[in-house]
């Protein structure tokens, strides 16, 4: 420990975000620049407790505690306090593959169950990790992991933050690695569905480029269970990791839905993402400027389409959550430290909004019940009631509208951000995989093989939709049960 008494002498001061007068102009990351002198103390609020809850990962009923990738988080904040940055970033690399990506856009279950946090602000885990890996890569620090060759060959379907991880830790033992990607690029999520102003596509490149240079082989364009059978590659291989997500949008059941204007939230983005990375030479395919967009959904996804349209020029934006507000701290007696504290949180989407309008684009307790068009087909508006949450004669909490709450919404763009229902069905029909109760695939997280003989699955596919923080994580063991399954025994952990 450092600073023994760091925490009792320093507040939270987390990184700026460059002002939304300037930051809805272009397409660049929100974070402003920090002095090392401030992350420095920033680590010194770590307390170095005896138990260091932010390493938990584990399950509560409410919900994660603590890191999923168990980073050894108050050990480099220790280093970062005493300016010893190759030394933090060799012990994050210990665990975390790819802390640039964390370091943007995970939501920080670390912080959440900090001990710090338990009477005071947490520590700025996020941000230091961010700073430590930044380090790494403008010193040179961050070399391919190789090994030397053991003649085994596995591909692994999907290069979303479960193949990237999965490719990643089969290559540094040896084995190699041939990654399918039905895009254009590789990525998956973190290329597509995240859009630039959280992670710029730049920083996926620079590490796809050292995972290259590993000898991981990448196939883009390539769609397994249509341009190439997956039991060709259980025949070819002799092993297959499944890691292609839960990328089944939700959408909704209403009059209307049909119309034209009424996208899903990852075509929005992705037509975006794909515009941008063409130099913008011309507006995105799904565009946003000059309309009236109505974005149903209130996660991060809801958010990011609100950003995105902001920046395309919408008239209005509005954002429809059908759940209740969010109180403004923890409510100690329902959601106790150290579950993930369940309190509102007003993102840069929202903050872009209320800088443009003087107001929160969000609405709670909504549900839309029809969406209108016009005899072209087009979406012109969107019906909406407010609801109250009941609970029924067995307990459950259900919708229940409030009459007269009727309204009308002018809309001419519909965006969907309701999550995803679980992983297509092409390649689980194809090789007749075991499938659990939520339509994932059928694997324990004590080896990750399906009932497929060679066939394994990790991430979203898996588990659901989840974090990127997760997806690394079952990335990483179910790389180690491959490698125990081709070598015997295996050093990945």
């Amino acid at each position: 420990m450092g600073k023994i008494t760091g925490f009792k002498e320093y507040s939270r001061s987390n990184y700026e975000k460059i002002s939304p007068e300037v930051r809805i102009k272009n397409w660049g990351e929100m974070r402003e620049e920090t002095s090392e002198e401030k992350i420095r103390t920033q680590a010194a609020r770590c307390m170095s407790c005896g138990i260091p809850f932010c390493s938990a990962g584990i399950m509560l009923p409410n919900g994660a505690s603590g890191c999923p990738l168990h980073n050894l988080i108050p050990e480099w904040n220790d280093m970062v306090y005493r300016g010893q940055w190759k030394e933090a970033y060799e012990r994050l690399s210990l665990t975390n593959p790819f802390p640039e990506f964390t370091g943007r856009v995970c939501p920080a279950p670390c912080e959440g169950s900090c001990t710090l946090g338990h009477i005071d602000e947490p520590v700025t885990i996020s941000s230091i990790e961010y700073e430590i890996i930044e380090h790494a890569f403008q010193n040179g620090w961050v070399k391919p992991a190789k090994a030397p060759a053991t003649g085994k060959r596995v591909a692994v379907v999907g290069s979303g933050p479960a193949g990237l991880a999965t490719a990643h830790y089969l290559t540094s033992v040896g084995h190699a690695v041939t990654v399918f990607e039905r895009s254009d690029r590789p990525g998956g999520l973190l290329m597509y569905g995240i859009p630039n102003m959280k992670l710029d596509k730049d920083i996926i490149q620079r590490r796809l480029d050292i995972l290259e240079e590993a000898g991981v082989a990448f196939v883009c364009n390539t769609e397994v269970g249509k341009d190439i059978t997956a039991q060709e590659l259980v025949d070819t291989y002799d092993a297959v990791v499944l890691c292609g997500g839960a990328t089944r949008a939700r959408g909704i059941n209403v009059e209307g839905n049909d119309a034209k204007g009424v996208h899903m939230a990852m075509d929005f983005l992705t037509a975006n993402t794909q515009n941008i990375l063409a130099g913008e030479t011309q507006e995105s395919k799904i565009s946003a400027k000059d309309k009236h967009v109505i974005v149903i959904g209130g996660g991060d996804t809801g958010t990011d389409c609100v950003g995105t349209s902001i920046r395309h020029g919408a008239k209005s934006v509005h954002q429809f959550e059908i759940m209740p507000e969010a109180p403004d701290k923890r409510d100690t007696n329902t959601n106790p430290w150290p579950e993930w504290p369940k309190k509102l949180k007003t993102d840069y989407g929202q903050e872009e909004a209320i800088y443009l309008t003087g107001s929160d684009p969000r609405s709670y307790e909504i549900n839309t019940t029809k969406i209108e068009k016009n005899e072209a087909g087009e979406v012109t508006a969107v019906h909406t009631v407010q609801i109250e949450w009941k609970r029924d004669a067995l307990g459950r909490m259900n919708p229940v509208a409030i009459e007269g709450s009727e309204k009308v919404w002018k809309a001419d763009l519909v965006l969907l951000a309701m999550g995803f229902t679980g992983p297509e069905d092409t390649i689980p029909d194809e090789l007749a995989l075991k499938r659990d109760l939520r339509s994932n695939i059928q694997a324990t997280e004590t080896d990750y093989k399906t009932n497929v003989e060679k066939v394994f699955t990790c991430g979203d596919m898996r588990r659901g939709q989840s974090l990127v923080v997760w997806a690394l994580q079952e990335g990483k063991l179910a790389a180690g049960e491959v490698d125990r399954f081709l070598s015997g025994d295996t050093d990945i952990y």
